[in-house]
């Protein structure tokens, strides 16, 4: 397991190693450019059109400098529509590990398949959602509502995904937060949660040096964000200094003068979807020729583009698209060694919840009770619904266009039965969701462990009643009357969840023969061997939740809205509404249990910033905001009997000279893997701007004076040491 520190350095590396490249990538744009008609320049940004290349999107070409159409394809989690590729756990399911070596592996196995696919753009990782709303359809396909985390899981995925050779494109930009009326709502938030939540982790994403940035479905403040002047001229490509290209979401262009003159570098795919109709194109070189589309605006979409093509060394020996997205069943096995790195996710995401005298490890138990659908396959196999569609069997990834095509799919129940045979524990099961079939499998066992899921997806699939967003918090198919009734019957019941996000537990986490429940999240094609690796103690839980889980939907304090957003919630999501309202959660954000425990000693905050000034400009905005300024320090200790890694977390609070602000707010985390006994420190590098707050006067970031609170602990609530500085 590497420290913090130790992939702080590399992360740092990795950054300086790319100064500079931005600068010989515009270089190489402006020398190609010259040798381009505006017909060929207006073929690059315009997509060719719904269904017309291999990929879900494809631009036009140009030859003579050697360009060949781009090829950009989904999605977050792997190549979609291609077999014999990864189907790797989700992102909220790799942030619930909390371990950035693992979300680095993760995008470099995902930058390996696109490219030896011929991927040249990766639909991929997610922002936003960031997960303000618990309900919202997309929320899984990106890191959870904390824009520090989210940010650190953006770089590293980045960071991996370009490292192969892959044009990384962050989205969706921005305050795209539910699924619901996603076309036509507008979304409206303050200048400063603007800042410090939603814009955070995309800021992060251009300090790694994303090359594309994918504009979203919504308007915000009226318009439309694939034509909004605010959010792509002046947040993203002034205030950030964005180098790379902006792309629109599939369909989410309205406009030829006003999307091209507000910051839109690239269209598609092309046409409204199928319908021929394309507002660039034959159009955009006419309003370029008119003078309404500066002939130096449609110059710098297409260096913007081609920057980005040298900058990942695109122009050289690139592998020729080797799937055809249309045509389902096609490609080659890219998966390499790839599920070792989904099974190690897999397993470091799951989240023990409760554990009751020991409950687990299970040791070779005598008789043992499998119940509940999401225990077992498909019995039409795991692809049996389009962009997994459906919920039939067990889950493991949500539903939409950031899903793949399972090259196998490791059921619970297959992996217990493979441990089961070995011990000697003979089996019991009720494949189904009926009450009466699981009370007379549980009563026929010592031990009985209850499946339960919750789903979701994107809005253009309805999977039993729910458009893409979740009617509700409630387990799937009777979720808590199944394990109600196992309880009843059974004194050692074990609840494993499989879900999108947060689900409402307080039917049944305080009965007396619940004894352990289990987080399992969307684990992904290695589900059932990450499973079995945790639950007979191969290896001790060590997720933490990524997001809190609250005693009722209302406690969230953010829902689904039948029409526009204001954002009244401002800055306070998830643990920081909790903790500005005083609100107990069920589970709060950072917790999770292990079969061991640590103890947290020796605490040292140090204030080390000489030098205050704005620095100069650079990708994610001025140098002097990611200058290390401060240094906390603790020393973690395995205290119990088995081997075990920690998640010690980092919290600040401002000093009272700043504005209404979050109690606590996540500004560290590292994972440390300690042997019974033994003891590690833990070092937190804060850059400034992790100690500023927007001002929405100034305009600037900016570091307030007085005494900084300083919290370490295991989880946002379960605090260990406290100091100043």
């Amino acid at each position: 397991m590497y420290s913090a520190l130790f992939l702080s350095l590399l992360s740092a590396i990795a950054v300086a190693a790319q100064k500079g490249d931005w600068t010989a990538a515009y270089d190489s744009a402006t020398g190609a450019l010259a040798q381009l008609t505006n017909d060929q320049k207006v073929g690059i940004v315009t997509g060719t059109g719904w269904m017309n290349g291999n990929c879900v999107g494809n631009t036009g070409d140009a030859p003579n400098i050697g360009f060949r159409s781009l090829c950009l394809q989904d999605g977050p989690l792997g190549v979609r529509t291609a077999t014999g590729v990864t189907a790797f756990p989700a992102g909220i399911h790799a942030a619930s590990t909390w371990d950035v070596e693992l979300i680095r592996q993760r995008g470099l196995a995902m930058g390996e398949e696109f490219r030896a696919l011929g991927v040249n753009v990766q639909l991929g990782p997610v922002a936003g959602a960031i997960g303000k709303i618990p309900a919202a359809g997309r929320n899984w396909e990106a890191f959870g509502p904390d824009p520090y985390f989210t940010g650190i899981a953006m770089q590293e995925t980045i960071i991996g995904i370009q490292e192969a050779g892959v044009q990384a494109c962050a989205k969706h930009y921005i305050l795209n937060e539910q699924e619901l009326n996603r076309g036509s709502m507008s979304s409206s938030v303050d200048d400063r949660a603007m800042h410090e939540l939603y814009l955070w982790p995309f800021a992060d994403s251009v300090k790694a040096n994303v090359a594309s940035i994918m504009c979203s479905y919504n308007r915000i403040d009226g318009v439309y964000a694939c034509e909004n002047d605010a959010v792509l001229n002046s947040l993203l490509k002034d205030e950030l200094s964005f180098p790379g290209y902006v792309l629109t979401d599939w369909g989410a262009q309205h406009s030829n003068e006003n999307s091209a003159n507000a910051g839109l570098d690239m269209a598609m795919p092309g046409d409204g979807m199928g319908d021929g109709n394309y507002y660039w194109g034959p159009n955009l070189l006419n309003a370029v020729d008119s003078g309404s589309v500066p002939q130096e605006r449609l110059d710098d979409m297409v260096k913007r583009i081609l920057a980005s093509w040298y900058y990942i060394g695109q122009d050289k020996d690139y592998p020729e698209v080797g799937f055809d997205n249309w045509q389902p069943g096609t490609g080659k096995d890219v998966q390499g060694d790839h599920a070792t790195v989904a099974r190690a996710i897999a397993r470091d995401g799951i989240v023990l919840l409760k554990n009751v005298d020991n409950a687990l490890p299970l040791n070779k138990p005598a008789t043992l009770a499998i119940i509940g659908s999401d225990a077992f396959p498909n019995p039409d196999g795991p692809n049996a619904c389009v962009d997994r569609g459906c919920n039939v069997g067990t889950l493991a990834m949500g539903w939409g266009s950031g899903t793949v095509e399972f090259p196998y799919l490791i059921a619970p129940h297959d992996a217990i039965k493979e441990r089961a045979d070995a011990d000697g524990t003979v089996l019991t099961t009720s494949p189904n969701d009926e009450t009466a079939s699981a009370t007379a499998a549980a009563t026929a066992a010592e031990t009985a462990i209850v499946f339960i899921n919750a789903d979701s997806g994107e809005e253009y699939i309805t999977v039993e009643g729910n458009a893409g967003d979740r009617n509700d918090l409630n387990a799937w198919h009777n979720g808590n009357e199944l394990v109600q009734a196992v309880a009843e019957v059974n004194a050692k019941t074990i609840v494993v969840i499989h879900s999108v996000g947060q689900i409402l537990l307080e039917s049944f986490i305080e009965l007396e023969n619940v004894v352990a429940v289990v987080w399992a999240g969307l684990p992904g094609q290695e589900s059932g061997n990450g499973l079995v690796d945790i639950l007979y103690g191969d290896t001790a839980p060590n997720g933490k939740l990524p997001y809190t889980i609250g005693k009722t939907a209302e406690d969230h304090g953010t829902a689904i809205v039948p029409g526009d957003d204001s954002y009244p919630e401002g800055l306070f999501i998830d643990y920081r509404h909790y903790d500005k309202n005083e609100i107990e959660p069920r589970f709060e954000f950072g917790f999770g249990l292990s079969y061991t425990t640590f103890d947290y000693t020796e605490l040292t905050a140090t204030y080390t910033d000489k030098s205050p000034g704005e620095g100069s400009p650079a990708p994610g905005g001025p140098t002097s905001l990611y200058d290390e300024v401060a240094t906390v320090t603790a020393t973690i200790t395995n205290n119990g009997t088995v081997t075990g890694a920690e998640v010690a977390q980092l919290y600040i609070g401002l000093p009272e000279s700043a504005p209404e602000t979050p109690v606590r707010q996540l500004r560290g985390f590292q994972k440390v893997s300690l042997e019974a006994g033994a003891s590690a420190p833990v070092s937190f590098s804060l850059r400034r701007k992790d100690l500023s707050y927007w001002d929405t006067e100034a305009q600037a970031w900016v570091t307030p004076t007085g005494e900084f609170k300083v919290y370490v602990g295991a989880s946002s609530r379960d605090i260990r040491l406290t100091g100043t500085m």
